[in-house]
This record gives C-alpha cells, sequence and structure tokens, in this order.
C-alpha cells in the first residue's frame, strides 16, 4: 500500500485539544498556527497538560492573527493578537527562554478560570525567536513553543499496534501529532531519515521521547488510573533515551500539505 498522509492537526494554544485540518501550510516553525500560543505561570514557566491536564479541554481555533478560545461552561473568548508595542516577558519553555508578547488581561483572567489556577497566556509573534538545539539542527532551524522541534509524525500502524496491546484503545489524540500517515509497517517511521510529503522534504531529527502527558483522557481532562498506555509502551518502547513513540521533523521547504499527499521515505 502506498504511504499516504492521513490526517493533519495543529493545536493553537500549546496542550490544547487538537484541531484537524484537510491541509496546512509548512512553515520554518512548523505548521502555520501550531503552538504559537501558551499558557505560563507568573514567572514565566510553561505550563502544560502535565501539570493541568484540564488544559487538553480548551479548544483554540486561529482567527487571523488572534485566537478563539472555548472551554466547557464558559463563554467563547476571542483573543487579538498582542500589538507591536504590546508588553513582553522571558518565557521558560524546558530549557529555552523566549522573549514573548503579552495579550491583554481578559484572555489571562479566562484561562485562569478555565483552569482553577492564576495563569497568564503568552503568544510567539514574528520577533520572538527560539532556535532547535543544535545538536539535531541545521543553523537558523527555529521552532515554536512546541516542545523541542517543528513538527511530530506518527504512523497509523504504530498506534493499532499499540492498541492491539492494550486492554481499551487509545485515540491518536494522546500522541498529539501534527502528521499521520498511513501504510507503513508499525513504527518503520523510526528508521527514515529523510522523507517527502506533497513534494516538501523533512529531516527526521529523532524518535520523540514520551511521558506522564499521554496517559491524559483527551474527553475528560484527567489522567488515566491505570497509567496507559505509557505503561505499556514501557515494555516494547523503551530505548537509552526514554520511551519513543512517533518521529520529530524539521521541514527543508515550505508550502502547503493535504490530507492525502502521497509519503515517500528518500533516505
Amino acid at each position: 500500500m502506498p504511504l499516504q498522509l492521513s490526517a493533519i492537526a495543529i493545536h493553537p494554544l500549546k496542550s490544547c485539544a487538537p484541531l484537524a485540518l484537510d491541509e496546512a501550510v509548512v512553515e520554518p516553525r512548523g505548521l502555520a498556527h501550531d503552538r504559537r500560543w501558551m499558557v505560563v505561570d507568573a514567572e514565566g514557566r510553561f505550563l502544560t497538560g502535565r501539570q493541568l491536564p484540564a488544559l487538553v479541554r480548551i479548544a483554540a481555533r486561529p482567527a487571523g492573527d488572534g485566537l478563539v478560545l472555548s472551554a466547557p461552561g464558559l463563554p467563547h473568548l476571542a483573543v487579538a493578537p498582542p500589538a507591536p508595542d504590546a508588553p513582553r516577558m522571558p518565557v521558560v519553555v524546558w530549557r529555552d527562554t523566549v522573549d514573548a508578547a503579552r495579550v491583554a488581561p481578559g484572555a489571562d483572567a479566562w484561562l485562569s478560570s478555565a483552569l482553577g489556577r492564576p495563569v497568564r497566556l503568552v503568544h510567539m509573534d514574528d520577533a520572538a525567536r527560539r532556535p532547535v538545539s543544535p545538536q539535531y539542527a541545521a543553523p537558523g532551524d527555529e521552532v515554536s513553543f512546541a516542545d523541542g522541534f517543528p513538527l511530530l509524525l506518527v504512523g497509523q500502524s504504530s498506534l493499532d499496534a499499540l492498541n492491539a496491546r492494550l486492554p481499551a484503545p487509545v485515540p491518536m489524540a494522546r500522541f498529539r501529532p501534527n502528521l499521520v500517515v498511513k501504510g507503513a509497517a508499525p513504527h518503520v517511521e523510526d528508521g527514515w531519515r529523510r522523507i517527502r510529503i506533497g513534494g516538501i522534504a523533512f529531516d527526521l531529527a529523532k524518535p520523540c521521547t514520551r511521558c506522564v502527558f499521554t496517559t491524559v483522557d483527551p474527553e475528560n481532562g484527567a489522567f488515566d488510573p491505570s497509567g496507559e498506555p505509557l505503561q505499556t509502551l514501557k515494555h516494547y518502547r523503551r530505548t537509552a533515551s526514554g520511551v519513543t513513540f512517533g518521529v520529530n521533523l524539521i521541514a527543508r521547504g515550505t508550502g502547503t500539505l493535504r490530507v492525502g499527499d502521497a509519503v515517500e521515505a528518500t533516505a
């Protein structure tokens, strides 16, 4: 069966619910609108579903350069993009510090209500810069507020193979990929070094290391008490760098990806 791009998703707000798309524009930092907004604490430390699993029940939809947020029990909120002279603050994503733009205080209040603790919302605008780790990247490679790389790809058969081992299947949303590929054997993506999708080349930087976030149920915004699927993955997907599932990508071009595009492993 030929390899094919079977799904595309973005997470406009880091850790929010996935937004499925039929097509998406590839930019140097990743897919357009993907993880350009982020929740932080008062000190600027990033907050994700690892600490706040309720984040996965917040839906975020791009609206021009702004954002529309929705969450159970709250009215929709339209968030305007920060003005060029908006206040800025240093925010920390893992080991990186990014000079991010602050948004109007109303968004902070809305998110604090949705998440049950004081938080702030920040935006990665054109002035913000975050390089990819030089261990895996070329000079000039950049990334959004994603954990470390511009894009994440998972093979559909890899999830199918995992679900065959689980007492109850889990959805692809547990792994939060941007791109899903069908037609390959389980985990064959681990061995790819370079691929082409719809005429755009991508380097595969490394397998994606997984954590407790995979145990957050996207339906109820709570940790799965069974510890799945991470407990099962530990039995057959553990490597020297940790439990892996899916692969991180860096685009070597720009353009538009569409569901149904052919996928070719070129190296």
